[in-house]
């Protein structure tokens, strides 16, 4: 099926006629626009023709623009340059809540440095009440920043009624129009703006590269220091390419403004008709006529947006909440807007471009209906049509990952300690303590442990993700120093999406692993789930006085690690489809690979404490071992094995959404060398799924389990640091061994 893009309003393609524009300067025109010789004369006549197109669309004169990198640069040169050249004025200024982060991001960096920001709230359609802004100046207000029309959902600010205002209290104004410039009028004149952003991405020009309009007379500070380039306001050798692009860009919105206008309203017009004939509990968002006309912006009420953009998989759009496994994260504006979470969570931001068509709106409405109707159908006969089950991509049904979606450790310990404590002399490990069981004793001899662990799909092959599943509970009685008896099904399928063969490829996933623990399993409990989750509960026995806890590390004790880290930031690349297939090969056989020969080895080595890595990382479980055992370690980050792939994603920021707390979460107990990087901080906090097991053990037997764990095939095993002293489960994180 052809992938339908509406998603305008993130980026637009290059247009065919900017593509062409742009080619002679890729070769023939390569000149320094400084230079005076024939080869610099060339370009920079071509820079000020670029200059005056876009004059010309903004309605000013050539000296009023200059070149940027973008609109973050732009509105970054506005506000800082505003407040830095007039900070003498005064250090007042007001901007609105719903603003681009390239503003509110400015504006929190120059709360920081001392001037004082006032941000003002919007109505239920996202509109700037203009009184509002009156009511807010004060005598050392120096910049009014509020944008032309909003981003996520289109609505259209009173600009001209605020720069009246700002006007009449000789007071500087800035607009963001990096979203409304190529799709309504920028007219600088009929805005009464003093400056005025715009990005080239935005209106079909490149990436990198956007202007500001700073209005004749306007004191501003520069932010970029070096030769006088852009009229002295922005040095470095311009970007004439792009800007070649940018230049030609706005030429063809200002003569095909209208045509395109109309054009963009229609088809975003067909696609909230269409949609709303069909489906119910359909709410727009944004100002109803006073919007963006490429813009629609609809909640979905009781669904989450992400869920439904992950098994929308052929039309590109944009949610408007992000959903994480203890807190709702709804997009600023829409929190701004009041809109409640029920329908916020269901946000999504289709937005249509000049190269779509009819027939695509009308096909993307059909796949939209269609997923909606699946995800709200509670009737079990039905799943996505078309849909083939040797194609099924479980990660496109879900959006937690594996362990990833775990609870914040430091949320849920504030609830469990709510929990009245149940006393039994028998009970060995309960919910006190950081362990990854229960165990209860039966005899002087006999111990029971009892586990359970379940989750999404980590991968998109529902065999595989079975097997992972069950590896991944049998890991908790491995860990416990205990060996499995017997396991029961837990399982959430959505029988509305996905036909039930794929439940039984889970099933024969988990039934195949757990037969390699030599166990079976006996039964379990099923529910119809808005998406699939699958694990087990394992029962497990040991002798009482053999149970490793995770509590009991010593000073003195190596910790060695028997699996890489990096599966959660390489599943995370996986739902997003560029993992190549050996490496996915690679990352499933090792999530699919049981702990038992590691917990084998162990039992014959005098263990002081061990646990498994799962979802709160090396760092969280490291620290919950040592809070428990009262004492500090150091890891040598050098010694630590890490999926290489999983190196390269974190670099380029694909990670899970919990690795970042789980790294919040120990970030106060955690020591680094200075030349230990964020990146190498984010691996060892990576939330895992089926990790290794950490075991802390005397330093003088360190070197032979070691040994015998690369012997018997766990050839990851290696030593990475040690405990250091009584404490109070400080990490310290080195390069070097001391």
């Amino acid at each position: 099926m052809k992938r339908i893009y509406l998603d305008f309003n993130a980026t637009t393609p290059i247009h065919p006629e900017v593509a062409e524009s742009m080619k002679p300067f890729l070769k023939d025109y390569f000149g320094n626009p400084s230079s005076n010789h024939w080869y610099g004369t060339q370009t920079k006549l071509m820079l000020e023709k670029s200059r005056k197109q876009i004059a010309s669309f903004l309605n000013c004169s050539m000296d009023e623009v200059i070149f940027t990198s973008g609109g973050t640069e732009s509105n970054n040169t506005a506000l800082k340059g505003i407040a830095y050249a007039n900070s003498d004025k005064g250090k007042h200024i007001i901007t609105s809540e719903i603003e681009h982060p390239a503003i509110l991001e400015v504006c929190k960096y120059l709360e920081k440095n001392g001037f004082d920001i006032s941000y003002i709230g919007v109505d239920k359609y996202g509109m700037v009440n203009p009184e509002k802004i009156r009511s807010a100046i004060t005598p050392s207000t120096i910049l009014i920043s509020i944008m032309h029309a909003n981003n996520e959902v289109g609505t259209i600010q009173a600009i001209w009624e605020i720069s009246k205002i700002a006007r009449e209290n000789n007071i500087l104004f800035h607009t963001d129009a990096a979203q409304s410039a190529g799709k309504i009028p920028v007219d600088v004149e009929e805005l009464g703006v003093d400056l005025l952003s715009i990005a080239g991405h935005k209106l079909y020009a490149p990436k990198g590269i956007g202007a500001l309009y700073i209005r004749r007379g306007t004191k501003l500070e520069k932010l970029i220091h070096g030769a006088d380039h852009e009229r002295n306001m922005r040095a470095g050798t311009e970007n004439l390419l792009e800007i070649i692009g940018l230049g030609k860009a706005c030429e063809l919105a200002k003569t095909e403004g209208n045509k395109r206008s109309k054009h963009l309203k229609s088809l975003r017009d067909q696609l909230y008709g269409e949609l709303t004939e069909k489906l119910e509990s359909v709410h727009l968002l944004g100002h109803p006529e006073k919007r963006l006309p490429n813009t629609l912006s609809i909640g979905f009420a009781g669904l989450d947006a992400n869920t439904i953009l992950s098994e929308l998989e052929n039309v590109a759009a944009s949610a408007g909440a992000a959903c994480h496994a203890d807190q709702v994260d709804v997009s600023h504006v829409l929190a701004a807007m009041k809109i409640p979470d029920e329908i916020a969570m269901g946000a999504i931001r289709f937005s249509t471009g000049f190269s779509n068509t009819s027939e695509e709106i009308s096909s993307a409405a059909k796949q939209i209906i269609s997923t909606i109707n699946n995800l709200k159908n509670t009737s079990a006969s039905s799943f996505s049509p078309g849909l083939n089950p040797d194609k099924v991509k479980l990660t496109h049904f879900t959006q937690g990952l594996g362990c990833a979606c775990k609870l914040k450790p430091q949320s849920l310990e504030k609830v469990l300690e709510k929990i009245p404590e149940f006393k039994n002399p028998n009970i060995l490990v309960d919910m006190k303590s950081s362990d990854d069981a229960a165990v209860y004793k039966l005899n002087k001899d006999i111990a029971i442990v009892e586990t359970v662990d379940f989750f999404t799909p980590v991968v998109d092959d529902p065999y595989s993700f079975g097997a992972i599943a069950a590896a991944n509970s049998l890991s908790d009685i491995y860990a416990m120093g205990a060996k499995p008896l017997y396991a029961l099904n837990i399982v959430g399928f959505p029988s509305t999406r996905l036909p039930m063969t794929v439940l039984e490829e889970i099933l024969k996933g988990a039934s195949d692993k757990v037969q390699e623990a030599g166990i079976g399993i006996l039964g379990g409990h099923t529910i119809d789930d808005t998406e699939p989750k699958f694990g087990l509960v394992v029962t497990g026995m040991v002798h009482p006085e053999k149970i490793l806890r995770n509590s009991g590390a010593k000073v003195g004790d190596a910790l060695i690690l028997t699996k890489p880290l990096g599966t959660g930031i390489i599943s995370t690349a996986m739902k997003k489809g560029i993992v190549p297939e050996e490496t996915i090969s690679q990352v499933v056989n090792m999530m699919s690979r049981l702990n038992k020969t590691t917990a084998e080895i162990a039992e014959k080595h005098p263990v002081s404490a061990c646990t498994d890595i799962s979802g709160y990382g090396l760092l969280g479980h490291l620290r919950e071992m040592l809070k428990a055992s009262k004492v500090n370690a150091t890891l040598q980050i050098k010694n630590i094995p890490l999926l290489d792939k999983a190196i390269e994603y974190a670099a380029i920021d694909i990670i899970p959404g919990g690795t970042k707390n789980n790294l919040n979460y120990v970030s106060d107990f955690l020591i680094a060398d200075t030349n230990i990087s964020t990146n190498d901080k984010i691996l060892l906090a990576d939330a895992q799924t089926s990790g290794g097991l950490l075991l802390s053990i005397p330093e003088k037997y360190s070197g032979k389990l070691i040994m015998e764990l690369k012997n018997s095939g766990v050839e990851d095993a290696a030593l990475i640091g040690h405990i250091d002293a009584q404490g109070e489960g400080y990490i310290s994180l080195s390069n070097t061994w001391s």
